[in-house]
This record gives structure tokens, sequence and C-alpha cells, in this order.
């Protein structure tokens, strides 16, 4: 157990672990102080001096977010020359930067913008040059604009810290520091995943998701067009946060509902295509158990940043990935296929919209693998924060809506497609259908909990009716490197591995709605949105994928069985190794 100190700050007494920063034993006492460059678990440089506070017996003003606590130690968080010295320091901020707030993204969930007007900011004494504008939309999923940039370097933190990928970085010095990939290449042209993870880390509006609300408008408002929209499991679970609904509490009734007054012509459901993939992915697993030739461990291919990470740094294990199509681009495929066949209408005319908790899907749905019949499966991705746009804009008061259904025929779905978006959530959906289709007995418990959690890489033995299996769950891209590199040396042997690229998956993927900094130091993201999806999942009556009704008939109807000639010819792809930099 950690020995206890004893601080005072601001008059009260604190006591906090050995080894906590001022920061932190400020904010066990519930006192705020300003944070531009920290981040919690992620970054604490001092870079920003914001953090600034008055320690008696210290020369000059203290950061913070780096300064150690210590026994006996006073600290004064609020006094006038800290005010001061942090105005003064935000106006320095504000002195390059691209002041044009009101056509940015991030106005109203700008952090800089928020502690300008908390600190009454409303000049520019220092206004000076601002910075080369380096506008880089060449990315499918990400833009980056470095005249917002303020040097904070929370982004390259989570690139590099987190996510272990090193996209972006640090060149140049002084008024010249740049913050961006190296040699001045466009994130395309590098091995960025596009996981978004930069984003949600990023204070301002340096970097933000290519936006695709325009081409759906356009979309919807084509008489020509029969447009078709899909929201991932995840999506629930954060939605209601952009509408001042609580966290953690899942809004599907009214998801569905706002996507009907948008217009759209069928609002059916991701979680469908999430059963879907249960089914083809654990009879592909069954079949690799079977065979002794065939590749093992079989690993997930539901998280597109995942699969860009193995093609681009593990290209070796591209044998490993699970052949299936991630849920949203099976459902676009049996959209253009199954539904339009049922329906009578040219596959051509459709117009598939997924809304996706993740940036790397719109890289996702631009792979030329991901196509049927000549036909892209998914023609437009947004992400949770265009769609609260689009509600925004449509004048649509999302938290008094009632609650209503997703369309049928491709809209019904089982508790085990809810889990999806938490980390753990497809490896539990999986047991769960792969054990009675392997064994033909019913399954008790479902609740396999010792794959739920938020530790980065989370191990179990699996006994499926005396057939014992071991199985793993990572999740962001640092984590995925661990057990590959223990699947290389001989020292893991694993059947079955699901990998997300972003940390605690889909519930806090690139395209979900931002947190600010200073929020986040009080909550358990991961845990939050993913309770909201467990909850889902526990309430639903039909809790395993291959019980789904709706994919009962699918089968029957269409697709044959699962693993079958037609089934591979639309749920199925190839992938093939990338290099991480391109000239």
């Amino acid at each position: 157990m950690n020995k206890m100190i004893e601080l005072t700050i601001d008059g009260i007494s604190v006591s906090v672990p050995e080894g906590s920063t001022v920061l932190e034993a400020a904010r066990a006492a519930h006192i705020n102080i300003p944070t531009l460059c920290y981040l919690k678990d992620v970054q604490q440089i001092g870079a920003c001096r914001l953090c600034l506070v008055e320690i008696e017996k210290q020369r000059g003003l203290c950061a913070a977010c780096v300064m150690p606590a210590a026994d006996g130690m006073v600290v004064r968080t609020n006094t006038e020359k800290l005010r001061k010295q942090r105005r003064i320091n935000l106006e320095l901020l504000l002195a390059s930067h691209n002041r044009e707030c009101t056509s940015c993204v991030r106005s109203g969930s700008c952090e800089l913008q928020a502690l300008c007007n908390e600190y009454g900011v409303k000049e520019y004494p220092y206004d000076g040059a601002k910075k080369e504008t380096l506008y880089d939309e060449l990315s499918p999923s990400v833009v980056r604009d470095n005249s917002k940039c303020i040097n904070c370097r929370r982004c390259v933190a989570a690139c590099n810290n987190v996510q272990e990928i090193g996209a972006i970085g640090v060149s140049k010095r002084g008024f010249k520091t740049q913050i961006g990939p190296i040699y001045g290449r466009t994130l395309a042209a590098t091995s960025c995943v596009n996981c978004g993870q930069c984003i949600v880390a990023c204070p301002v509006g340096a970097l933000h998701e290519k936006e695709n609300i325009s081409d759906v408008w356009d979309a919807i408002n084509d008489p020509d067009k029969y447009v078709v929209v899909q929201p991932a499991p995840a999506v629930r679970a954060s939605i209601g946060e952009e509408f001042g609904l609580p966290m953690g509490v899942a809004q599907t009734g009214k998801l569905a509902a706002a996507l009907r007054r948008l217009g759209f012509n069928r609002v059916f459901d991701t979680n469908f295509g999430a059963d879907l993939t249960i089914v083809e992915e654990g009879t592909e697993l069954i079949n690799r158990l079977k065979d002794k030739n065939a590749v093992l461990p079989m690993i997930t291919s539901c998280s597109p940043g995942w699969i860009s990470y193995c093609e681009k740094f593990y290209p070796e294990f591209i044998p490993n990935l699970s052949s299936c199509k991630s849920p949203h681009e099976m459902e676009g495929a049996m959209v253009k296929s199954y539904f339009a066949e049922k329906m009578g209408i040219d596959p051509s005319t459709i117009v598939v919209v997924s809304v996706m908790p993740c940036t790397a899907k719109k890289y996702e749905a631009a792979r030329p693998e991901l196509a049927s019949n000549g036909m892209k499966d998914v023609d437009y991705v947004i992400t949770v924060r265009e769609l609260a746009r689009m509600i925004k804009q449509a004048g649509i008061d999302f938290a008094k809506l009632p609650d209503e259904s997703f369309d049928s025929m491709l809209g019904e779905s089982s508790g085990a497609a809810d889990i999806f978006g938490a980390t753990g959530g497809v490896m539990e959906a999986a047991l769960r259908s792969v054990y009675e289709i392997l064994t033909g007995k019913t399954l008790e418990k479902v609740d396999f909990t010792e794959v739920r959690g938020t530790t980065g890489v989370k191990e179990a033995t699996i006994d499926l009716d005396g057939t014992k299996i071991n199985v793993a769950v990572a999740h962001g891209t640092a984590n995925a490197k661990k057990v590959l590199e223990a699947v290389k040396r001989g020292e893991k042997d694993y059947a079955f591995i699901e990998i997300m690229c972003c940390p605690g998956g889909c519930v806090t993927g690139g395209g979900q709605p931002i947190v600010s900094s200073k929020d986040f130091q009080y909550i358990d993201l991961k845990t939050i949105r993913a309770k909201a999806l467990y909850s889902e999942d526990a309430g639903k009556a039909v809790r395993k994928s291959h019980e789904n009704p709706e994919i009962k008939a699918i089968y029957a109807e269409y697709l044959g069985e699962a693993g079958g000639h037609k089934a591979h010819e639309l749920l199925h792809t190839t992938y093939s190794a990338k290099e991480k930099y391109y000239v």
C-alpha cells in the first residue's frame, strides 16, 4: 500500500498517495487547475504553462502537472498573480492561432476557447504572424489543419505512447516547431492506421474527421436514390452525450427515431450485421479448429484500424485474420443484394450510409476489396459527431424523441451484437455461438466475464464441452503488439484472438463524442460507455447471434449454409501487406 502524504491546497488539507503530482492532489480535493497539454494517463510535460501554481518556499511559479506533491507542502492555485499569468499565456497562444472560431468544427467543444472564456480573454495584445497553414486532407479519415495547432503534443502522445504507431511527431524548434508526420509527409503517406485517437486527444480544431455530411444530405435529397442507414452498436452508447443526456445510458430508441426523421428510406441496424459476422466468423473458427492444417490462432477482422495495423506492421499475421468482412460491410452487402431483391429495388440506386464510432471505417469503406457485384458495400461513413451535427441541422430535439424500433428484415439483433462495441465483446459473442454450434448443446451461462473489462490484454481458457481453447483479447495497437510478439516468440498458444484498434474498443473510437480533458479526469470513459452496451445485452430475450430470427431467415431464404459459397461471395474478403510509408 502506498504511503500517504498530507499537503494543503488553497487552505484545504489533502491526503494523497506518495508519488502523486500537485495537479492530481488538487483534483482529489475537487480543485480545478486549468490544463491544455496534460492528458490523464497519456501525457504530463508542463508545456502549456496553464497549470501554474504558487508553492510556499519555492522560487517562481510551478507547473502542477509535473510537480511532485510533498508532505507539508502549501499550495495556492487561485491568486491574482496566477490568474494574470494564465491569461497572458492564453493570449500568447492566441497570438499565432487561427481564430476563425465560428467556422471551426470544434467551436463549442474547444478547450482553448473554453479557457479563454473562463479567464476573460477578449483582446489579442500579442497579435503576431500566424502559422503557415498546412491543410492535409488526403487521408480518407483524418484532416490536419496546422493553423489551429497549439503545439500541446497530445496527438503525438496518443499516437506514439498509447497506440505506438508513430505517424505524428515534433519537428523543428522554438517558434518554428511543427507537429505532423516526418519529412512533411501527408498522413496518407505514413504508418497512420486512421484510428482517430489523435482527434479525440486534440484540444482544438487542428485534427478532425473528414466530413461526409454534405454527401449524405445530397443522397437523401436525391429522388433517384434509395438511402439506407445503419448505426454501429457503440453509437447507441454515446449519441446521447451530444444532447446533454446521461453518459452510460444507451439511447437505442431515440437513435432509430432520429435517423428516421432525417429522411432515410430505411433505418436498419449494424447490430444485425454483427450477428451475421458472428455466425460466419464462428463457423470459420470451428472449421479451423477441426482442420489440423489450418492457420491458428484465428484473429478477428472487425476493426479496420487493426487490419491496417496488421497489414503495415505485422503482415506475417495476415493468414491468421478471419476472412469475414466487418459487420457494417456485411450489412451493406446484404442491403444491396438480399434486401434489393426482396423489395425489387435496383441496387445501383441504393446508397448505404454507416454511422460509426470510428474514423477508420471511412478508410475501410473505400477499400476496393470491400465490394460486391461491382458495387461498394458501404457508400458513406459518418461519425457519431457528424450524425449529431446532422440532427441539430435538421432541428430535431433528440432528448424529447419517442423510442422507436429499427426497420425489419435487417434490423433485428441479439444481445451478443450489442456488446461488439466494448473490448472483449466480439470474443464473448463468438464464444456464445461457437459453443452451441460446435457441441449441439445449450449454453446455460452466456456471460463470459473473463474476457470483459479494460485490462490491456485479457486471457482465458474456454472449455467447449471437453475441448479447451486458449483465447486472448487486446485493445489498442500497443497491446496488440504485445500479444503478437508473444505468439511470434512461441510463448503463447492461442486458438482465437480478438483485437480492437482503439483503447477500450469502439466505445472510445476516434469518431465518438469528444470529452474534454477537464471532465476526462473524473470518469472511466471505457467502462461507463461499455456499461450501456452490457445493459442492452442483458435486457434482450435473445442473447446469441445464431438465434436471431432474421439471421435464421436470411440463411434459409438466401445465403444457404454458413460459410457456404454464397456467403463467401458476399460476406468474406482478403487482405494484403501494405507499405508503412509511400513516396
